[in-house]
């Protein structure tokens, strides 16, 4: 079966850019494990100048030069009219698309899968800039018009189902991200007062809770340090976290690590005592997959998809991300508690066994793909 993966695939797998990246790279790797799958992934790339054709672990890479610099346009014009004319050349038996690239495949010749990694609707308004709610309208209508010309839809999260299914007709499965398998065995040297989130500093990753947070902590005379690995995509936002280390004499106690390799983040992780992330707009952060993976204990925002991963007292905390007080408070139940971090991250790692796991996941996708060519051929013959 000739399956086309239709997703943001990164040129370096060890540096993937970015959630989407991340799980195209693990899950990719997994499917190609299938000796009956002809895989074959299909990106684009806006500083790529003609179609690069490479392999890597078992699939076939097709490098394809965006059109335009401009997500909106790519959707909806440039990228979407190449990708329908180099799917035709390809002729795939399924298409599994992914996130953006969902909304440019929506003919139904093939059979089609289309995983809904976010709402870019709902994250344009969290995130702001200029016209927010225009622009957020006008993904909205791109988003909507891209769940209903698919045949299946794979959720990552009760929340997106929930969402999704009040608009698309698709058939609906349910299957979380993958997360590298490495993540499952890192060795564990807990400091004790250590806490590390894996995000960008934006106003929806919502940093700055952590930092005040951490500095609520710090009068309270708590030994903890708050490191961030990811880069600054808002130079606004980023001024104001810097702005408040400053304010509160933090520069020992808050270590931005800027962007860092898989490798640095499983460093990371494997010597952190908590992992926190208090966004303000999530589906399934590929984060905290790796935290609960790596068996550490999670602080996490009580909205959007994130209590559908972390269970309340079990395997971390449930936050309210626009109250420090409430993120400084879990934090310390968990930093002062050895025995509890040791019970919440390996239920964390239970769960992420059971549902992140990549060889998981692949046998779950594969029998998607399955389905959907037996589906489509069924109806045909009626």
């Amino acid at each position: 079966m000739r399956v086309a993966v239709v997703t943001s695939f990164p040129r370096d797998c060890q540096a993937p850019h970015g959630g989407v990246e991340a799980v195209s790279v693990t899950l990719v790797k997994a499917l190609a494990r299938f000796p009956d799958l002809d895989l074959h992934v299909v990106t684009t790339h806006r500083d790529q100048e003609q179609v690069a054709v490479e392999t890597w672990e078992g699939a076939t890479i097709h490098r394809l030069p965006s059109a335009s610099r401009r997500m909106l346009t790519s959707v909806l014009l440039h990228d979407k009219n190449m990708l329908r004319e180099f799917m035709a050349g390809l002729r795939p038996d399924v298409i599994h698309s992914h996130d953006i690239y969902g909304a440019m495949l929506t003919e139904r010749a093939v059979p089609q899968v289309f995983t809904v990694h976010g709402f870019i609707h709902a994250d344009t308004l969290v995130s702001g800039g200029a016209w927010p709610r225009t622009r957020s309208c006008i993904w909205r209508w791109v988003e909507l018009r891209g769940w209903a010309a698919q045949d299946r839809i794979i959720s990552i999260s009760p929340y997106v189902r929930e969402l999704v299914s009040r608009s698309a007709p698709a058939i609906i499965h349910d299957i979380d991200n993958p997360v590298r398998a490495e993540f499952f065995d890192l060795p564990r040297r807990d400091p004790g007062a250590t806490v590390f989130t894996a995000s960008v500093i934006n106003k929806r990753k919502n940093v700055l809770a952590l930092v005040e947070a951490v500095a609520l902590l710090r009068a309270e005379g708590q030994a903890v340090t708050l490191r961030v690995a990811g880069p600054v995509t808002d130079d606004a936002y980023g001024a104001r976290v810097r702005e408040a280390i400053a304010r509160h004499n933090l520069h020992d106690s808050v270590i931005l690590l800027g962007a860092q390799p898989v490798s640095a983040i499983q460093r990371e992780l494997s010597q952190t005592s908590v992992f926190a992330l208090a966004s303000l707009e999530e589906n399934s952060p590929m984060g905290i997959e790796e935290a609960m993976a790596a068996g550490v204990p999670v602080v996490t925002s009580n909205r959007c998809g994130m209590p559908y991963m972390v269970r309340d007292g079990e395997s971390g905390f449930l936050v309210d991300p626009l109250n420090p007080r409430d993120i400084a408070d879990a934090l310390r139940v968990i930093l002062g508690n050895d025995q509890l971090r040791v019970k919440m991250g390996q239920a964390a790692r239970a769960t992420a066994l059971d549902r992140f796991h990549p060889d998981a996941v692949a046998v779950r996708t594969r029998e998607v793909y399955l389905q959907a060519v037996r589906g489509r051929g069924a109806a045909v013959a009626a």
